[in-house]
């Protein structure tokens, strides 16, 4: 029994058979002919020096046809089963990249397959493990981003439904306070929806390199942008300082003014405290260095690391009040990495600095 186990194990299979099959007869027929022209070279030049008489000569062609034989049987049998090893050792990681394959196939992500040559299967091999990765992380984003947008939808349409419901029902009576309330829950509804659309057309644009850009001064895009607050920041009794150096850079112009808007919206929201929000904008090295800073709630450091994640919020209820979806900072961050551009925040206490850097080229 353990014997056609070990048997059936050692037998090639598949690929494995057939690229030893056709090597086998590769190797047999060189040998062969490479045997041959040494038999025929031989017995040529031993006939040709006439120290043998007709019987020797015949026994001498006999014997060495025999070795040649032998020796060449021998050589293919020892070549072949070398050859057989070093492929099946070769190809091995082909069949845990298949057996890997199938666990992909039936929905179950496999451990990552271990080699330890350095060659072109090893690096095909270690792209494989990389996809496998990439595929959990994935999933987890997707499952992630499912169940965050459902919590978002729940309670807003349970609100609309509850109130739609009691007043079909006659259970209350419907005045301008509610349907105000309704038709903000409803305008709160349809933005989040507009960002998620957003959102994905972002998504989309990181994988494409061909986006529309044009060259604009970002020192006036600045001063756009702040020029739009102005009425909210009155209206709140919040100074501003702006200290924007002129710098022309190749932009997409709707992209980064919704980065600028979402940054100072970011700003007055969660504004708390009496000093400046201060804006400035510097050219560093090969870049060039936007921050906006301004006093708020403090952030802890779990907080600040998830803070460019979709649907957080530091301030879960305030942002619901106040109409914030948690997408704001998601759709920053997708833009300003589509520009190969970085984007972080630091903070000291209660007083915060968002910061982009975007390429000078």
């Amino acid at each position: 029994m353990w014997m056609r186990k070990w048997l059936t194990t050692l037998a090639p299979k598949g690929f494995l058979w057939k690229l030893t099959a056709l090597n086998v007869m590769i190797i047999t027929l060189f040998i062969v002919l490479s045997g041959l022209a040494m038999y025929n070279t031989a017995c040529f030049l031993v006939e040709s020096m006439g120290s043998l008489n007709n019987e020797k000569q015949v026994y001498f062609n006999s014997t060495l046809l025999q070795y040649l034989w032998l020796f060449s049987l021998i050589a293919i049998l020892i070549g072949s089963i070398v050859h057989y090893l070093l492929t099946k050792k070769l190809v091995s990681p082909i069949k845990e990249l298949i057996e890997s394959t199938k666990s992909l196939k039936e929905g179950s992500y496999p451990d990552p397959i271990q080699v330890s040559s350095k060659d072109e299967m090893t690096e095909f091999v270690e792209h494989f493990n990389e996809l496998i990765q990439q595929l959990k992380v994935n999933e987890y984003h997707r499952k992630k981003f499912v169940s965050d947008l459902s919590h978002e939808l729940r309670t807003p349409l349970s609100n609309l439904n509850g109130y739609l419901n009691a007043l079909q029902k006659g259970v209350i009576n419907g005045d301008s306070s509610l349907y105000h309330s309704l038709y903000n829950e409803s305008q709160r509804l349809t933005k989040m929806m507009n960002q998620l659309e957003q959102l994905k057309e972002w998504d989309y644009a990181s994988y494409n390199t061909v986006a529309e850009k044009e060259s604009v001064d970002i020192s006036s895009l600045m001063n756009q942008c702040v020029s739009m607050f102005q009425w909210s920041l009155n209206e709140q009794q919040i100074e501003i300082e702006v200290n924007m150096s002129s710098r022309v850079l190749s932009l997409n112009i709707e992209g980064i003014q919704q980065v600028l808007t979402n940054l100072m919206d970011n700003a007055i929201r969660y504004y708390e405290g009496n000093s400046p929000i201060y804006i400035s904008g510097t050219e560093k090295k090969d870049s060039y260095f936007i921050s906006i800073t301004g006093p708020g709630k403090s952030i802890s450091e779990e907080q600040q690391q998830a803070i460019f994640e979709r649907f957080f919020r530091t301030d879960p209820s305030r942002s619901r009040e106040t109409g914030g979806s948690g997408l704001g900072l998601a759709i920053t961050k997708e833009i300003i990495e589509h520009h190969n551009g970085e984007i972080g925040l630091q903070t000291d206490g209660d007083v915060h600095s968002f910061w982009i850097s975007l390429p000078l080229r």
